[in-house]
């Protein structure tokens, strides 16, 4: 019996001390795969949220904090963001082949479900934690193919308002009020006021930048060739990807549009993102890169267009920055 015991206790030992050479390990490497259980929250600090691709929690909601340790939650979802203590979830339901948006609270308790007609697509919180805006694919899942439609909805969480689509938005093109039964919006991204947004609107051959009013219920056309916007946290810059030679099939490039001049910066990445990138702080654009096996990375790059794209989280997808 002892003999016994003896070896269990050196066991659990041995494991112990194995556990502490990983958490030290991993503190040394802020684009580490792997992930420990542990306390993910949305309270805001200098912590980046995204979803999990690794292997071992493929789906889960995870962080890495400013030491690089990389925390992992039992929830999942297709796609996340929050800002403000503010969560959305968009993740299938429970059983069932449909899918639905869940806002979460701090501790990513849920505070309310509503569900989805089609594939999650993108997610937004505004910076205030108060406005939330989602994207879903109604038929296809793919921005570069000839045949998708998607729709865009967004929730006022203090009045619990819901918009279940901008299609029923009044729409003026180049200065004149406009109506095409192609309408489609997606990649909403809130400015500071919690009423002014800007999102994609494609009809015809176009894919333009709008910019909305949600108490007027309107939206006017800003620029051409202009997909999936993410406005800076100073709401002076615009985030985007622009289709190669306007033909989504070459593939995206991201830029950033500063909104006074209309000057466009090309950022240093130079492959193919397909993401609606996320401003990690006023100087830096994160986003993520897809690869095989159903794998993706997060990346960043100076948002002056300078500098190179550096690896920020491998295995990981959808990610925010949960602000300091």
């Amino acid at each position: 019996m002892r003999h016994r015991v003896l070896i269990a206790v050196t066991g659990v030992v041995v494991l112990l001390a194995a556990a502490i050479v990983y958490i030290a390990s991993s503190r040394d490497h802020d684009a580490s795969a792997a992930g420990a259980a542990g306390a993910v929250t949305l309270t805001p600090g200098p912590r980046l949220l995204f979803i999990s691709t690794a292997d071992a929690d493929r789906g889960h909601l995870a962080t890495l904090d400013a030491d690089g340790v990389r925390a992992v939650s039992p929830l999942s979802c297709n796609r996340v963001y929050a800002a403000g203590g503010t969560g959305l979830c968009l993740r299938p339901e429970a059983g069932l082949t449909t899918y639905q948006l869940v806002v979460l609270d701090t501790q990513l308790n849920p505070q309310r479900e509503i569900p989805l007609v089609g594939l999650p697509n993108r997610a937004r919180v505004s910076a205030s934690g108060q406005r939330a805006a989602w994207t879903v694919f109604v038929t296809g899942d793919s921005y570069n193919g000839g045949r998708f439609s998607t729709r865009a909805g967004t929730l006022d969480l203090r009045t619990g308002d819901l918009e279940g689509t901008l299609e029923d938005f009044a729409v003026t093109v180049d200065g004149k009020p406009y109506q095409a039964a192609d309408l489609n919006f997606w990649g909403v991204t809130f400015a500071q006021d919690d009423n002014r947004f800007y999102a994609t609107m494609s009809t015809g051959a176009h894919r333009y930048l709008v910019e909305g009013a949600s108490a007027a219920r309107t939206a006017h056309t800003i620029r051409d060739n202009v997909e999936c916007p993410s406005l800076s946290p100073d709401n002076r810059r615009i985030a985007y990807k622009s289709a190669v030679d306007g033909d989504p099939a070459k593939g995206w490039r991201l830029s950033v549009l500063d909104l006074a001049s209309g000057t466009v910066t090309a950022l240093a990445e130079t492959r193919s993102v397909d993401d609606q990138a996320a401003w990690l702080d006023n100087r830096t654009i994160g986003y993520a890169l897809r690869r095989d096996g159903g794998h993706a990375d997060v990346w960043a790059v100076p948002a002056n267009g300078s500098g190179a794209p550096r690896l920020l989280v491998a295995d990981g997808e959808s990610p925010s920055a949960l602000g300091s």
